[in-house]
């Protein structure tokens, strides 16, 4: 894939480090949320990064203080507004969980700021995530009146156990970098100012190695991971969207934008 193709990109931008591809979330001014572009693109760079013929490794990373704070306000309203819109959400959400999982290259997250919602959930399907300690971790899709139909549901439990992921994907707690580790979350939580130089050695031991087997054995690993997906994100985006037309979900994003909690009402 050459380097033209990637620059057609607007949310992501690209960076080589000899085999190694930086994917970089790069809307460092909104805290790299996703916007409706973030999130078409998001469903398709594992594919495009997957066939990139000059890269081994592929890293994923924010710009700025943030990895992502999740989705944007904004397109929150859009979805609930656009029906249309919300169905190719949910065909792009898909698309992200699928070409995560089938893409042979390691996938390392480099989790240099709070990643919450679909940045949680993005962490967590990688194959690898080093993070700052005090970096932030959580899905609070029920604070919005919405479910983790997005793949926090399917790899939440895998890492942590039923009766933990339940009630983080209850009540949208948080958890630091340090703490994710502890609980197995994550691969390694480290100081800020030696995250780069750990993720970067890491990087170059994964490929003193021969990358034909650590690629296959990703894809074995990732076998149940696959069937349980797709078992599941059909059922999880339907929810998501029937609880994206409820009121409490509009109250939640009318709480936002007018700074106080939300009132919800089971409705």
């Amino acid at each position: 894939m050459s380097d033209d193709f990637f620059s057609r990109y607007e949310f992501f931008k690209f960076e080589r480090n000899g085999k190694i591809l930086n994917i970089i979330l790069n809307n460092p001014e909104k805290l790299n949320c996703f916007s409706e572009t973030g999130h078409r693109e998001l469903s398709r760079v594992f594919f495009d990064a997957a066939e990139d013929l000059d890269s081994e490794i592929i890293v994923v990373t924010g710009a700025g203080r943030a990895f992502t704070a999740g989705g944007d306000l904004e397109y929150m309203q859009k979805l609930r507004d656009n029906p249309e819109l919300m169905h190719r959400t949910i065909r792009e959400a898909k698309r992200f969980v699928y070409t995560l999982l089938d893409c042979e290259k390691p996938v390392i997250c480099k989790v240099n700021g709070d990643a919450i919602g679909l940045g949680t959930t993005l962490s967590f399907l990688a194959d690898i995530t080093f993070s700052t300690e005090t970096a932030k971790f959580g899905d609070p899709h029920n604070n919005v009146a919405l479910i983790a139909g997005d793949g926090g549901s399917v790899i939440w439990p895998q890492l942590m156990g039923y009766a933990r992921a339940k009630h983080y994907l209850f009540t949208g707690d948080i958890l630091s970098g340090s703490k994710a580790q502890e609980l197995g979350l994550i691969h390694q939580a480290v100081p800020a100012e030696a995250l780069n130089a750990e993720v970067d050695a890491y990087c170059q031991r994964l490929l003193a190695m021969p990358m034909q087997s650590v690629r296959w054995t990703k894809q074995v690993i990732n076998i149940p991971l696959k069937q349980l997906a797709h078992s599941m994100m059909d059922a999880g985006m339907a929810y998501e969207h029937i609880a994206g037309q409820t009121q409490d979900h509009q109250e939640a994003i009318n709480a936002f934008r007018e700074r106080r909690k939300p009132v919800f009402k089971g409705k």
